[in-house]
């Protein structure tokens, strides 16, 4: 699938966050902010998908 250039940075940046709450979440292990952690990067998971679905459909030049 040939994707635009704003489609790539949408994704850095999503993977990006999702790897720094992932990290947090290994880092501090058995501690309250590393369950909260998990569970955003969780749901940074699906937000990423549904920003990243929206896009191919309105954008020309990915969908």
């Amino acid at each position: 699938m040939k994707t635009c250039h704003q489609f790539a940075v949408l994704r850095e940046e999503y993977e990006r966050e999702i790897g720094y709450l992932s990290a947090h979440s290994q880092r501090h292990a058995g501690r309250p902010s590393a369950k909260a952690s998990a569970k955003q990067a969780t749901t940074t998971k699906a937000r990423m998908a549904r920003a990243l679905s929206g896009h191919v459909r309105r954008c020309p030049e990915c969908g």
